[in-house]
């Protein structure tokens, strides 16, 4: 069987103006309701970065907290894609959700997190979770898998079995959105896309784009 023989019919309940809400951040919780306890990692979202010169590169990251400013996330200051934001300071996310046959678009600016929000959530990691960001240097190239392993196990004999600190080097980004896009599959490819646009007096603009 070819790849282009590979298909399958979309048959999502439809995504109308009239059933969804006007604030997209309210659309956006309604419809991650209904997928957290059947989709395996509902909070798995695609971020998409690019350099200043406009080269694109895109990964899997994890949604740890969404509020009416927007959606966070954490990582190494010091990564690829930390690199990317900070000179843009725009990313896009893309929420999956195929056991619905849904998929979220989100646009937006970025900021940090505040140190106190960072210090928070890093004291809900498990302690190997803590101990990792010391043991990686996220995006840059290590010898080997032992080498890494090595680096954990350093930073278990430096902490022991007392606290870890969060360093100044790791924290949180949120992506504060300025366009969503509602995407349902539905038959014949004829699939329901519905954009929300942020206007200058803060109210959202909802449109129909086509499939």
């Amino acid at each position: 069987m070819s790849l282009a023989d590979i298909r399958r019919e979309y048959l999502g309940e439809p995504l109308s103006e009239a059933r969804s809400d006007p604030n997209p951040m309210r659309q956006f919780s309604m419809w991650f309701e209904q997928v957290r306890d059947i989709e395996a990692d509902p909070t798995a979202m695609a971020l998409a970065t690019a350099t200043p010169g406009g080269r694109p590169s895109v990964r899997t990251v994890l949604l740890k907290a969404m509020d009416d400013r927007g959606f966070v996330f954490y990582t190494n200051y010091r990564s690829r894609k930390a690199n990317e934001m900070e000179a843009t300071g725009r990313a896009s996310l893309l929420f999956y959700w195929g056991s619905l046959e849904r998929q979220v678009r989100i646009d937006g600016a970025v900021e940090r997190v505040s140190p106190a929000d960072a210090d928070a959530y890093f004291e809900t990691r498990p302690p190997d979770s803590r101990l990792s960001v010391y043991a990686s240097r996220q995006s840059e190239r290590i010898e080997s898998r032992d080498a890494l392993e090595e680096a954990f196990e350093r930073a278990k004999r430096t902490y022991g079995d007392g606290p870890v600190p969060r360093p100044d080097w790791w924290g949180g980004y949120r992506v504060v959105p300025d366009e969503f896009e509602f995407w349902q599959g539905r038959v014949s490819r004829l699939h329901d896309r519905l954009r929300y646009v942020k206007l200058d007096d803060g109210e959202w603009r909802r449109e129909r784009l086509a499939p």
